[in-house]
């Protein structure tokens, strides 16, 4: 077997011979010059591509249709350009516009299940590029939130993958915040279902940001944006283009006292101050109409504190404690309100990427780098009171790789696309804990401690790699039928070592006028999360009182599914769309992951067995000034046999899931989201816009009479947003137009828990954001 060093050797002298074979010369072509009267215009910002058929060129008529024929949510693999710009003749926007179709179709999705926002739906969306990332997911069906942002995805854990611009990025370790924010996307999808063969390791959904650049989003744009809980968020972007050049740019500063979740229902959490700092660079050079070359870079630091929790009586892990004496010793010297525990996160990335496009042969090939890091710093004392150990944490993982995708138009009827990924990763893992010395036990067993601590140093650190190489064709046998089949070769060498070949399959059939049905099977196959598996070495904390109540701790497993999805789209009037999806999921291995411990630090372990079913219905309605959606989701996600990562786990708890399915933590049976938005004084220079979001949780899972036995109480919040724009307000040259806003989030004040700190994995108590007032202004230049 090939080690990582020769490995990504091989991939990046591949990567680097794909840029010098197709590299054109100054002067050349390939007869296929495209000029602006030739070229179909782009759509504009206030209009959404309708699905055509999969035999139809998607640079066709397509492109021009009206907001009537909207729909977000599609099956058959039709894709909105990118990067849509206002309809101009300069021949450089033109020419990326078309580049930018391309490279949208080198990504098939033929028969999953594509659920689209366009640059209205960011803006429409209360918070606009102010919302952080997940708030804009949640208006996708099947969708749930949780804690820290986090998002799950038809009933899976954290499997979602983030593109840029086609292009994967590892896994990172970020767990409070989003490295990745609004402000950066021109356009965004969330694609899930069955997968063809191209998407894999991260098959829950599948997030593919299109990248605001110097074509599409030219001049620029200073705001300040804050309010309630010291909000204070200004931002300034910038793009343009000069020749063949074209750039973007854009940065942020967050600071608030909302970082993380409140874990009382109180109006204000205790001791949460954040301060994030974000920025993305984008710079494309467009050699000729058929090539293009963009680097695009990014950076995330945030800081924050954590949230106390008043009144907090249990003292270390083990509750025997409770009744000693040090118990009695130490009670009273730490206040749980005053704790200061703080954790920092950091992530950078780069991806540069060549695009080639020769006539019935088309590719992207990319190289990809990513470290992230995540440093937890214990309140010395309360630590040590409260949980047996006073630990500083420090996590980092840096991920090199390249992918590479081509499309080949063989015939009429056949489109083959193929291609491949590798990563090359290392990942580190420290701790430097203080913990309590066992000096005896008492007759029955509990243990006794008279106050002397010890320190614990642990440590590790491993070089891994994984890959996957697809092939797939997209046959159309007959005008309105088409099937995409395929395999993939999947496998990892880090932590586990495993390999699986995947067959695919989705059929889409055009059955009747505006109607379209899909069925499609994917075999999947998840490595574990690299950056979240650590060698911890439990033998050194026996005797301690941090000593695990077992020392069983086998290594994670990569996840086998078997999946299945059909579905139907139907366009009932002009502008308005409805869709319904039904999805299976038989899961090996099945991955999940928790908090245990002090530090925020997400662990992965496995089921033996999962299991998750649902079905999603999701309607939309665009009209001029008018746009309004709603989507309902159901699911069940299920598991039995905790078979990885036992330490980390109740002995009771292993016993009772050894023979018994119980719900996942992140189960959460209905889902539901639902908004709208409409523009007054539409086709004047001063709009005025109204817009509103809910999203519905019947509640996630918590510990009943068995582990995640029951959930936390139903909830559903309403948020509401007006913006008044106003053209040419100061009357200066350089001034475009200004924007004032203001939001209302969680407009009816509504208290609710996201989890009570029961469950499997679980941690503290999280309850939503409170009623909140931002407000901001805006001005383009």
């Amino acid at each position: 077997m090939m080690s990582p060093r020769s490995l990504w050797s091989s991939s990046l002298l591949l990567s680097c011979s794909v840029l010098a074979l197709t590299l054109p010369a100054h002067a050349q072509t390939n007869g296929t010059t495209t000029t602006p009267a030739s070229t179909p215009l782009p759509e504009t910002t206030q209009a959404k591509k309708a699905p055509v058929s999969p035999s139809q060129s998607t640079t066709g008529q397509g492109a021009a249709r009206s907001t009537d024929q909207a729909s977000r949510t599609s099956f058959d693999g039709d894709k909105t350009p990118p990067a849509s710009v206002e309809a101009t003749h300069e021949e450089h926007i033109i020419v990326n516009a078309r580049l930018d179709e391309i490279r949208s179709a080198l990504q098939s999705s033929t028969g999953a299940t594509t659920y689209r926002f366009t640059r209205r739906d960011i803006e429409t969306n209360p918070g606009g590029d102010n919302a952080p990332l997940n708030t804009l997911l949640l208006q996708a069906p099947g969708v749930a939130q949780d804690s820290f942002g986090q998002i799950h995805v038809r009933g899976d854990h954290n499997e979602v993958q983030f593109r840029l611009d086609g292009v994967q990025l590892p896994e990172g370790l970020s767990v409070f915040g989003q490295a990745l924010m609004t402000r950066f996307a021109h356009s965004a999808s969330l694609t899930t279902g069955a997968l063809p063969s191209e998407y894999g390791f991260l098959q829950a959904g599948v997030i593919d940001i299109t990248t605001k650049n110097g074509s599409a989003d030219p001049g620029g744009d200073a705001s300040i944006y804050g309010g309630a809980r010291d909000y204070f968020f200004p931002s300034l972007q910038y793009g343009g283009h000069a020749g063949k050049w074209d750039f973007f740019a854009t940065g942020d500063f967050v600071h608030n006292r909302v970082g993380v979740e409140n874990p009382t229902p109180s109006f204000n959490a205790i001791h949460d101050l954040s301060n994030q700092y974000h920025a993305l660079g984008h710079l494309r050079y467009t050699a000729d109409e058929n090539t293009r070359i963009s680097l695009t870079g990014g950076v995330s630091n945030a800081q924050y504190q954590l949230p106390n929790n008043p009144g907090q009586q249990r003292q270390f892990a083990n509750p025997s404690f409770l009744d000693s004496a040090l118990s009695q010793q130490v009670y009273g010297s730490v206040d749980s309100a005053s704790l200061n525990e703080r954790q920092k996160e950091i992530t950078d990335f780069g991806i540069l990427s060549l695009q080639k496009d020769m006539g019935k042969v088309s590719l992207q090939s990319s190289i990809i780098t990513r470290y992230s890091s995540l440093g937890y710093s214990p309140d010395p004392l309360g630590d040590l009171v409260y949980n047996g150990i006073s630990q500083h944490a420090a996590r980092s993982v840096f991920s090199t790789g390249s992918q590479t995708d081509v499309t080949w138009k063989a015939t009429p009827r056949h489109t083959v696309r193929f291609g491949y990924q590798v990563y090359v990763e290392r990942n580190s893992s420290k701790t430097d804990s203080i913990v309590y010395q066992q000096t005896g036990a008492e007759d029955d067993g509990t243990p006794i401690y008279d106050g002397s601590t010890t320190n614990v140093h642990d440590g590790s650190g491993r070089t891994g790699w994984m890959y996957g190489l697809y092939a797939q064709d997209e046959w159309r046998p007959v005008r309105e039928l088409t099937i995409n089949y395929g395999l993939r070769f999947d496998g990892v060498d880090e932590y586990t070592h495993s390999k699986q070949v995947s067959p695919r399959i989705n059929i889409v059939w055009r059955a009747w006028h505006g109607g379209v049905l899909h069925a499609g099977y994917s075999r999947y196959f998840t490595p574990p999360p690299f950056e979240l598996v650590a060698n911890t070495s439990l033998s050194k904390y026996v005797g301690t009182s941090n000593e695990p109540q077992t020392l069983q701790n086998n290594t994670v497993k990569a996840e086998r599914d078997h999946y299945f999805d059909a579905g139907v789209t139907q366009s009932l009037l002009p502008g308005w769309h409805a869709s319904f999806d039904a999805y299976v999921k038989l899961a090996k291995n099945m991955i999940d992951e928790g908090q245990f411990g002090a530090p925020i630090i997400l662990s992965a372990f496995n089921y033996r067995r999962g299991q998750v079913n649902g079905y999603e219905l999701s309607t939309n309605y665009e009209h001029g000034p008018l746009s309004l959606y709603g989507n309902a989701s159901w699911s069940r996600a299920i598991g039995k046999d905790i078979t990885t990562a036992q330490w980390t786990m109740d002995p009771d708890d292993l016993a009772y899931i050894q023979h018994r399915w119980i719900h996942l933590d992140h189960d959460q049976r209905w889902t539901a989201s639902a908004g709208g938005s409409y523009s007054f004084f539409y086709h004047t220079g001063h709009p005025t816009r109204v817009s509103a979001s809910m999203v519905y949780g019947s509640g996630l899972r918590a510990d009943g009479t068995v582990p995640n036995g029951r959930s936390v109480p139903i909830y559903a919040t309403f948020n509401l947003s007006l913006v008044q724009s106003f053209r040419d307000l100061f009357r200066v040259p350089f001034l475009k137009r200004t924007e004032l806003r203001l939001d209302v989030l969680n407009l009816f004040d509504k208290t609710y828990e996201i989890r009570d700190g029961s469950g499997i994995g679980v941690g503290a108590p999280q309850y939503g954001l409170r009623r909140t007032i931002l407000t901001g202004i805006s001005q383009r230049f």
